[in-house]
């Protein structure tokens, strides 16, 4: 399971893909892009723009598909605590303003 690829926002399982993820690739559960700065094996938040390859092009959004020629996916992308916080703030958001308008 520890090499098992995961989407990195919802954590569903990416074993049926086929690689390497292209630009477009989306995950089947949650369709988040997966070609993403956040699912790389480089993303490092401590970083300089966030990444350790050095040579990489900054990217600003680190969520959404992007050009990167070091993008290398990484098994363990999903983070569960992080996942919760964020679960956590949307509704504590969403109680205080009211749910987001599609």
């Amino acid at each position: 399971m520890a090499d098992e690829l995961q989407c990195w926002r919802c954590g569903a399982s990416l074993a049926a893909l086929r690689l390497p993820i292209g630009r477009t690739e989306e995950c089947a559960a949650c369709r988040s892009q997966l070609h993403v700065c956040r699912m790389c094996r480089s993303w490092d938040r401590s970083r300089p723009k966030q990444c350790r390859e050095e040579d990489a092009e900054e990217v600003r959004d680190k969520e959404r598909a992007n050009f990167c020629d070091w993008f290398r996916p990484r098994p363990g992308a999903f983070d569960a605590a992080g996942a919760a916080a964020e679960a956590a703030a949307k509704s504590l958001a969403d109680s205080l303003f009211g749910p987001r308008k599609p």
